[in-house]
């Protein structure tokens, strides 16, 4: 680990001092940012705060690191949710909490952008076991390949407007289909 790294995410740092208590939006909410992450993304309010520590870590990141970073999927569903409480996170959060203005540019697509935020978020992970001391948990940070190959081809889908069934659903349907095709030629 590198002496610069090595330090980073100490508790004295203090950027991750004032990251580490931080709670997003008003604190009288009726719907909190935690709960209103985990509902609008299916997920639970565990989940949510996990998604949350791991935004907060990549926050950490993009303050102190000398590269761009790039959140994974879920890091910047927490990022977009952040940003429309801009009041919080344009007059708190960056001067207070970061020091800085921390910007969120989407890609201009291409396959050089892609080539250039496929090379930045595989330094984000690398920076990420170096600040952190271990790798990031892969269910919330997958790999780069999967992350900016494979997850840009999912869509978002509402469950009113389509009927969703998990893949591991599929085989258990596709069988019992079969044995009724097959009873149904044996006996009519």
């Amino acid at each position: 680990m590198s002496e610069t790294h090595s330090l980073l995410a100490t508790p004295d740092h203090p950027v991750w001092a004032a990251l580490s208590p931080y709670i997003i939006g008003p604190q009288d909410a009726d719907l909190p940012f935690a709960e209103r992450l985990a509902r609008d993304n299916g997920w639970t309010g565990a989940h949510a705060q996990r998604v949350i520590e791991e935004y907060k870590r990549f926050c950490f990141l993009a303050a102190t690191v000398d590269h761009q970073v790039t959140p994974s999927d879920a890091v910047d569903q927490a990022w977009h949710l952040h940003l429309t409480y801009s009041r919080d996170y344009w007059e708190r959060f960056c001067p207070e909490v970061l020091g800085r203005p921390l910007h969120h540019g989407p890609t201009a697509g291409g396959g050089a952008e892609q080539h250039r935020y496929f090379e930045q978020y595989a330094d984000t992970l690398k920076s990420y076991e170096q600040a952190f001391g271990a790798p990031p948990p892969a269910d919330l940070w997958p790999s780069a390949a999967r992350r900016l190959i494979d997850d840009p081809r999912a869509r978002r889908v509402h469950p009113r407007d389509a009927l969703i069934i998990p893949r591991r659903a599929v085989r258990p349907l596709l069988w019992l289909a079969g044995a009724i095709a097959v009873v149904h030629f044996l006996y009519w």
